[in-house]
């Protein structure tokens, strides 16, 4: 039995030897990002009640690295918007977003943050991309756990597979000025 190894992760691409392991620096700050994500959670309405049920030890949303919730923009990495945000909301959304250190992701939750939901109505924004940069889209009314975790893996892969230097891109700094974010 002590002679069988169990691999349940494949190495990453690199050099191996006895004692030491050679990759790229991108690699690995990928890998550590992606498995320590900060989660903000902006809830407003039911999609807040779903995601309360994945941080719930049924589907517990800690076994991704984000047992810890952070309620303070400057040490979250991830802003998860879940509910209906009204226009009034908008901008406080925006200052919770513009608040938060690069490199940081945007999940957005559920029909209503997705693209307004039901409420096509004069106070209610259709969709918060369209105050700020939206990673993954999460649909349903409301959506289940399982597709809120689907959400939370796919920013983990993003994090992962994102270079260092992307935010400093001329491409990434002409979507944040699309925003009118500096």
């Amino acid at each position: 039995m002590s002679d069988r190894i169990i691999k349940t992760v494949d190495a990453p691409e690199g050099i191996e030897g006895q004692g030491f392991f050679a990759g790229k620096l991108d690699d690995l700050v990928g890998l550590a990002r992606a498995n320590s994500l900060w989660p903000l959670p902006f809830a407003t309405s039911c999609c807040g009640i779903e995601f309360m049920a994945t941080m719930a030890s049924h589907y517990d949303i800690s076994r991704f690295g984000s047992e810890r919730m952070s309620f303070s923009a400057r040490q979250a990495d991830i802003l998860m918007v879940m509910g209906t945000i009204s226009k009034k909301m908008g901008p406080v959304l925006k200052q919770v977003y513009l608040q938060m250190a690069e490199p940081r992701w945007v999940l957005s939750v559920g029909a209503c943050a997705c693209s307004g939901g039901i409420f096509d109505t004069y106070s209610v924004l259709q969709g918060i991309d369209r105050i700020i940069p939206v990673d993954v889209y999460v649909p349903g009314c409301p959506p289940r756990p399982e597709q809120i975790l689907d959400g939370f893996m796919q920013i983990q892969e993003i994090a992962k597979s994102e270079q260092r230097r992307r935010r400093e891109s001329p491409e990434y700094k002409a979507l944040l000025a699309s925003y009118g974010i500096e």
